[in-house]
């Protein structure tokens, strides 16, 4: 019983102003409650022990009996709780506290009351989880049981779809510590782990059905279309970084300049751009597993495409595992000098000795993408000269100085050439000589005397330089660089040597071991097939008076900077864009593996009015989604020992690897005059085509060895041509 009075009130009041940090306390220990649920039973059930695999089913109950003490103690804890505040509550709302009424009525509303309800409600929760819990750990206990049985019966399944599977186990028996990324998925030398990498991880194995199958990847988010991820190879400090040391030297700059215009016109159009030029950046965004790379990558590709060079390519290769091969149709490869089909078929190259450091990848030809359209097999990938506004082409003109010509060559080892001395003296009895070599104060380059040096000029100063004179000369070396179309286009003329006989890698070092048979017939040859006179002379510098009267006629001669379309911003844009727009190598038809796009049902093919080749029948259906269009096909038997490269373009046209589906049939050589007495189907890149000795046909067995590239005396070869847009040879005239 409590005595009521005056004083007494007041005590009351006071206990309950200290009630007020209580009520904070049970708050607390209800917030606690939920903490200690989600701590103790989330560990108990997702939690995994330092080196356990990412495939074990850990369903353990440790301190299962203990988790349900400690509810039960919590929920007994708050319902003592509720009657105690329920006490104070009486006392808190009461006007007057009336001796022994305990029967009055508590005010909902009062803020004890809600405090009182929400103790009530966390009460019953932990009542309510109390029970789950129990369920639950009882479920556990079943499934963890069925679990680790079917784990102790693992055996390797005898699937048809599957015939690797067993020699794969073997394998890992053998070699799974080989290589730690093994055990980062998993692997721990049991054959149910051995299993559920080879099913889960790569996928030489059946999934295990008692596996949930999303255990290892979770479904890949979408991804925004145009993520691309750069890497350049040849800077990265594991590939040696030959270049970026010699570039301060006078070293090429070509590949670099390629780079930076790919790197700018990618991002032109918009695309996400990831750019690496270390190891470490590459593996962090691929998703390497720590190890030696025979493991596949942790995550789903995230790119759409990526741009590489052979040094990248060879780097990822070594880390991505089973993912390299798996995802190999989004590489695009920068390669200066081109890969023929011979050299890029692992199996074909090393039959028939074509296999070199650079090939043998097994890729799509046209994945290979060069600095000029010389190898139509590969994709004209190009970079960007500076184009001149028509104020600025005047300015070139009018001050040109037709008495001045400038050395091509910033490297003291060009100025080294055997029998330069004997035309610089007859170029100097004309003109003033100006060189740009690289030296060092202490070691001045060994260049003739009557040559102006200048040094190793900026870009701009250079530049400049090329706008006043007359004529930009080259030794033979470097092939195929940006500066003759840059001296072109600030109005020199490009006087070059012809080779012979032509350069390749047959007798010269400086293309041995690189993956093509191309013959060079000039320092430049795009120079002088695609620009030539009077832009481009190409002469034999061991003939002096060929050599002498080149000179004078073009110090009579007036020419106009010219850039031929292809190498603008614009030409480089536009062809970019056609080949994101067009080129998935991700798609293969049966009809064929090469095209980039889904190529139309066969139709035949028929002869053109008044002229020996084939064209595609007008009255057959184009195929809307074909790329190149199908219309631009004209089908060619070349003469013996032409190259199809060379025979297209003899006919003012561009060799179309893609088509050369349509050519390769009994009825194509029919349709040309042409009779077999017998027809064979081989893996050779000089297929399809014709052997005058035996009347003997033969046509290609592997796809991918479909080459532009390649001649023998022995055959006609069936070459497929296409025509293309004038300044735009990497584009037929309807493929934009």
């Amino acid at each position: 019983m409590i005595t009521v009075n005056s004083d007494g009130k007041i005590m009351v009041r006071r206990c309950l102003v200290t009630l007020r940090p209580f009520r904070l306390f049970v708050l607390g220990i209800g917030f606690f409650t939920l903490c200690f649920l989600m701590t103790s039973l989330g560990g108990q059930f997702s939690a995994r022990r330092l080196g356990d695999s990412p495939f074990t089913v850990h369903t353990e109950v440790i301190g299962a009996l203990e988790s349900r003490v400690v509810l039960r103690k919590m929920s007994d804890l708050l319902e003592l709780m509720v009657k105690r505040m329920d006490t104070m509550v009486r006392l808190e709302n009461g006007s007057d506290l009336h001796r022994g009424d305990e029967g009055h009525a508590v005010d909902r509303f009062s803020p004890g009351a809600k405090l009182m309800e929400k103790i009530q409600a966390i009460a019953q929760n932990v009542s309510d989880i109390a029970m789950k819990v129990d369920q639950i750990l009882h479920n556990s206990v079943l499934h963890n049981k069925v679990s680790e049985g079917q784990r102790d019966q693992c055996e390797v399944p005898n699937d048809p779809k599957y015939p690797d599977c067993s020699g794969k186990v073997e394998w890992m028996h053998a070699r799974w510590t080989s290589d730690p990324c093994y055990a980062f998925f998993g692997v721990d030398g049991t054959e149910c782990s051995f299993l559920i990498y080879l099913s889960e991880v790569e996928w030489f194995c059946p999934p295990m059905p008692w596996r949930n199958q999303t255990a290892v990847f979770p479904p890949p988010k979408s991804l925004p279309k145009g993520q691309i991820l750069i890497h350049i190879g040849f800077l990265t400090e594991e590939s040696g970084d030959v270049f970026s040391p010699r570039v301060l030297k006078g070293g090429p700059l070509g590949e670099m300049v390629q780079w930076a215009d790919i790197l700018a016109v990618l991002f032109i159009l918009g695309h996400n751009l990831k750019i690496t030029v270390s190891l470490k950046e590459l593996q962090s965004n691929l998703g390497v597993p720590p190890g030696r790379g025979n493991c596949p990558l942790t995550v789903p590709l995230p790119f759409d495409l990526i741009y590489t060079d052979y040094h990248g390519l060879q780097q990822m290769k070594q880390h991505m595992g089973l993912s390299f091969k798996k995802y190999r149709c989004r590489f695009r490869v920068i390669d200066t000098f081109g890969t023929e089909p011979a050299y890029n078929h692992e199996e074909y190259a090393t039959l028939h000795g074509y296999r070199t450091n650079w090939g043998y990848w097994n890729f799509n030809p046209k994945q290979f993408m060069t600095m000029f359209p010389h190898t139509p097999d590969n994709s004209f990938m190009g970079f960007v000269s500076e184009e001149l506004n028509s104020t600025e082409k005047q300015f070139i003109k009018n001050n040109k100085d037709s008495n001045m010509a400038v050395v091509y060559g910033k490297e003291a080892s060009i100025w080294k050439l055997q029998g330069k001395e004997k035309f610089l003296r007859i170029l100097n009895k004309y003109m003033e000589i100006h060189g740009t070599v690289y030296y060092e104060t202490q070691r001045p380059p060994e260049v003739p005397a009557f040559v102006k040096n200048h040094g190793l000029l900026p870009q701009q100063e250079f530049q400049q330089l090329l706008r006043k004179a007359k004529l930009f000369i080259g030794f033979g070396f470097p092939y195929e660089g940006p500066a003759p179309l840059e001296a072109i286009a600030n109005g020199c003329v490009f006087l070059q040597s012809r080779f012979s006989p032509p350069h390749s890698s047959l007798n010269h070092e400086f293309f041995r071991g690189k993956p093509t048979s191309r013959e060079v017939f000039s320092q430049h040859p795009y120079a002088e097939n695609f620009i030539g006179k009077p832009h481009v002379w190409t002469v034999d510098y061991n003939n002096s008076e060929e050599f002498e009267a080149a000179i004078k006629a073009i110090m009579r001669i007036q020419v106009d900077p010219y850039l031929p379309y292809e190498y603008t911003c614009e030409g480089m844009l536009e062809r970019i864009y056609a080949y994101i727009q067009h080129q998935d190598f991700c798609i293969t038809t049966e009809s064929s593996p090469l095209v980039a796009s889904p190529q139309p049902a066969r139709a035949l093919s028929a002869l053109a009015p008044n002229a020996p080749h084939l064209v595609w029948p007008h009255n057959a259906s184009l195929g809307s989604e074909a790329w190149p269009p199908v219309h631009s096909f004209q089908g060619w038997l070349a003469e013996t020992g032409r190259t199809c490269t060379d025979a297209c373009l003899d006919r003012g046209l561009i060799c179309e690897p893609s088509f050369f589906f349509f050519l390769n049939t009994q009825d194509a050589f029919l349709k040309l005059n042409v009779s077999c007495d017998r027809t064979e189907s081989e893996m050779n890149h000089l297929y399809p085509a014709f052997a005058q000795l035996g009347r003997e046909c033969y046509l290609q067995k592997e796809p991918i060895l479909y080459s532009c590239a390649g001649s023998n005396t022995k055959y006609h070869r069936l070459c497929p041509c296409r025509d293309f847009q004038k300044g735009q040879v990497a584009l037929c005239q309807d493929c934009l």
